[in-house]
């Protein structure tokens, strides 16, 4: 006879997908700090990116 047995336990009832659709949380905090700084960082490239091109444009022309 084993010296202990494990309870069952029946597995969580699912909610329709439809009430989950509805229901939007806000986006955290964190998200929105890491959204800002990613654009900002992409915003940054991209003009370093242009600067990169028209020195070069300028430098290829006599």
């Amino acid at each position: 006879m084993p010296a202990f047995s494990f309870e069952k336990i029946s597995p969580p009832v699912r909610r329709d997908p439809i009430e989950e659709a509805d229901e939007k949380k806000p986006r955290g905090l964190i998200v929105q700090l890491l959204d800002r700084l990613s654009e900002a960082r992409a915003k940054r490239s991209l003009r370093k990116r242009r600067s990169d091109d028209s020195q070069q444009n300028a430098s290829d022309q006599p």
